[in-house]
């Protein structure tokens, strides 16, 4: 009794899942770069705000420093014309002018030292956190260049694997060949599966006696019933 040697398509189906794995590393590569990519992103937008905000603060000081600069002219030409007008009711009006002004010149001046606080709050939280994301932004960038180069070897491997399937192919007989393509496509690789315990190492169903007596004996190539992947015996 002749016995079907499965060995040649079997090391054809292992070349075949090494190249379909460096495909799919190859496809996976460039999702990968993105990733780490919006990461660099967020974190530049992360030193971006913290620098926008600490100079919105910086702008909002000036703006108060303006405003007391402007108050305090109004005052010094209200006391100019204190010493020009020779009636008492405008000399009052004039004194509750700067007295009005003064107050206002509180109040800015007031809001001028929380925002002074506030700017040196903003400060410290972009030092602290331009120095971390800088390091967070390096590790990102070296991942990428990783990546890259995981890349390249893997589009050498994989031209490597195409020409070992290649070869493969070659020695396997016809009949065998043309099972093994049409499994591949459907369900797909593996299309060769070991029977342990009465199940089919592929689907995992129980497969019934008679083909597990048929995987055993090697009389004839077998099947899973379920799934239709060839099924053999490992001793």
């Amino acid at each position: 009794m002749v016995v079907v040697d499965l060995t040649k398509l079997l090391v054809l189906q292992d070349r075949d899942m090494k190249r379909l794995a460096l495909e799919q590393q190859l496809k996976d590569v460039p999702h990968e770069i993105s990733l780490v990519e919006a990461k660099i992103a967020a974190e530049k937008l992360a030193i971006d705000t913290a620098k926008t905000e600490w100079r919105e603060l910086e702008a909002k000081k000036k703006t108060l420093e303006t405003e007391i600069q402007s108050a305090q002219g109004k005052i010094a030409k209200y006391r100019t014309q204190q010493l020009e007008v020779r009636k008492n009711d405008e000399y009052r009006a004039l004194t509750h002018e700067i007295e009005t002004t003064e107050g206002v010149i509180g109040g800015y001046e007031e809001a001028e030292l929380k925002v002074m606080y506030a700017i040196d709050e903003a400060k410290k939280r972009f030092n602290e956190a331009e120095s971390v994301l800088k390091t967070n932004i390096a590790g990102h960038e070296g991942k990428i260049r990783t990546l890259r180069e995981r890349e390249k070897q893997a589009q050498i491997d994989y031209q490597a694997a195409i020409a070992a399937s290649a070869e493969a192919r070659l020695i396997v007989v016809e009949d065998q060949l043309k099972i093994y393509d049409r499994l591949a496509r459907k369900p797909g690789l593996p299309v060769c599966v070991p029977v342990s315990g009465g199940r089919c190492g592929g689907c995992h169903l129980k497969v019934p006696t008679h083909i597990e007596v048929l995987a055993r004996s090697g009389a004839e190539i077998a099947t899973c019933d379920q799934c239709g992947r060839v099924v053999y015996w490992v001793f």
